[in-house]
């Protein structure tokens, strides 16, 4: 399905694929060759999403573009089935395995693998050729790797990466309440989306 959303509407060039079950919102870009297959969702809120050529989107993945940090994905890049790449930059020939998730102002370099479950967490920038391992977590730049169990060792590097400032704009300790207020008003935007396949 093809939504106009905020006036944009999503490019797709004749050798790519959209699965009749996908949903590409906004301004969301294909390159050629590119494949986006069922129940995965690209949805450019109030800012750009892009997949490169030869670049694959698997089943029940989702990527979404926001204006400070557009989804930027390169050349032959797999998104695996349930994976989660929210406003990162994913360079060429990067893997990311079923259920990693990228947050916004991620990096991950040119040939890196995010393996099963793992998270490149916000404004962290894993390097060109790394290996993010099953469940870990990579924070800083450039990132170190976390495994689960060292949440301490995490913290100190990840709470000046600043999530909540980088993905809903309000400093710590902002009540939910308060965000989720901001986040109602604004995915209102998508009550005017016309589809447009």
């Amino acid at each position: 399905m093809l939504l106009e959303h905020r006036g944009r509407q999503p490019v797709v060039p004749e050798s790519a694929y959209v699965a009749p079950s996908a949903v590409l919102c906004g301004a969301v870009v294909l390159s050629e060759g590119s494949r986006v297959l069922h129940g995965a969702v690209l949805t450019a809120e109030n800012g750009e999403v892009h997949l490169g050529e030869n670049s694959v989107v698997m089943e029940n993945a989702l990527v979404r573009g926001r204006e400070d940090h557009p989804a930027l994905i390169g050349d032959a890049v797999l998104v695996g089935p349930h994976a989660h790449v929210n406003g990162a930059t994913v360079e060429n020939e990067v893997f990311i395995a079923t259920g990693a998730s990228l947050f916004p102002g991620s990096v991950a370099g040119e040939g890196a693998e995010l393996r099963i479950n793992s998270v490149l967490h916000v404004n962290s920038h894993l390097p060109a050729g790394a290996v993010l391992p099953i469940g870990w977590i990579a924070a800083g730049n450039p990132a170190t790797l976390y495994s689960p169990d060292q949440h301490e060792a995490l913290w100190q590097t990840q709470e000046p990466l600043d999530f909540p400032g980088t993905v809903y704009g309000v400093p710590r300790g902002t009540p939910l309440r308060e965000i989720m207020a901001r986040q109602s008003a604004f995915y209102a935007h998508h009550q005017s989306d016309r589809r447009i396949d």
